[in-house]
């Protein structure tokens, strides 16, 4: 029969507490980042560390709560309370007791963790409580399988955009990972980091700017002038073929995402007419701008209307 615990109320200083050399339990560096700052600005544990005091060697050793009273440490809290057994434990309960407080914690119901979430309308509150996207479940689709958070070391960056460079810039990362849409997912090597870094210095310095946003928007102002670049993504232009057989953004075809009004509606008229007679399927206008390259390499129309012959 496993003898009742009998913990008690303690304070002192986490420097004195002995932390776990094998935990189970880890946090990412963002997590824990996010810890010591939750903790440095309460200046005090909301929670309570679990802590065996081995009368033999005198050491406290902390069962559940490691990442806590570390945090405690690096947040500089100078005393903290936490739960203490000084009964004789054995290895194997010292072991049962860590895991059982690791593994049984009970799980959040996504709807209810969502509605309180959205309760809380100050940004502070909602960062302070360390829920993210892919923690309410709004990133399910993404998948990294041969990854895991713990064999990474990576730096979060937040940018912020006004309402209308937002919309800017999701357009603009979004036609530059359309490129990517055929084959494969790809996981940003730390490397990467530092050309978007060099691009940020030369926007900053070019416009004599100082706010990261603005320089990333201008960043993305001088993307959306090259779009036409992208072809080499999906374009050999020394065979003439597709790279892959995913789809591609029509703007890194034409080199623009807009044309005048004008133009834009002899094009719709067009495009009726032809998927009003049967020439295209619903939903493969494209198939207009297909037909007439064809029909143009094959006659060589000139823009003006006459024949081209071969000199």
């Amino acid at each position: 029969m496993t003898t009742p615990l009998t913990p008690r109320y303690v304070e002192g200083n986490p420097r004195d507490l002995t932390l776990l050399d094998i935990n189970a339990r880890f946090m990412t560096h963002e997590q824990y980042t996010r810890l010591v700052t939750n903790v440095r600005a309460d200046g005090a544990l909301t929670s309570t560390p679990l802590v065996w005091h081995d009368l033999t060697s005198g050491r406290r050793i902390v069962l559940s709560g490691n990442h806590r009273t570390k945090a405690a440490i690096d947040a500089g809290l100078p005393r903290i309370g936490w739960l203490e057994i000084d009964q004789p434990l054995t290895r194997q309960r010292q072991i049962a007791l860590q895991l059982a407080h690791n593994a049984i914690t009970g799980q959040d119901d996504p709807a209810t963790l969502r509605e309180l979430f959205d309760e809380l309308q100050n940004l502070t509150a909602r960062h302070y409580s360390g829920l993210d996207d892919k923690t309410l479940r709004l990133l399910d689709t993404v998948s990294v399988e041969s990854l895991t958070e713990a064999d990474l070391d990576y730096t979060s960056i937040q940018v912020l955009f006004l309402p209308p460079e937002r919309t800017a810039a999701e357009k603009a990362l979004m036609a530059a990972t359309a490129i990517a849409a055929a084959d494969a997912r790809w996981l940003a090597g730390t490397a990467q980091y530092e050309p978007l870094l060099d691009a940020l210095q030369t926007a900053t310095s070019a416009y004599n700017v100082r706010n990261t946003a603005t320089a990333l928007a201008l960043v993305l102002a001088v993307f959306e002038a090259h779009l036409e670049d992208l072809r080499e993504g999906w374009y050999d232009s020394q065979t003439h073929e597709a790279r892959h057989h995913g789809s591609v953004p029509i703007e890194s075809l034409l080199g623009t995402r807009t044309m005048p009004a004008p133009i834009a509606a002899v094009v719709a008229r067009a495009l009726d007419k032809a998927e009003s007679t049967g020439d295209i399927a619903p939903g493969e206008n494209w198939r207009v701008l297909e037909r007439w390259a064809a029909s143009y390499l094959t006659h060589q129309t000139h823009p003006h209307g006459h024949q081209e012959t071969d000199r």
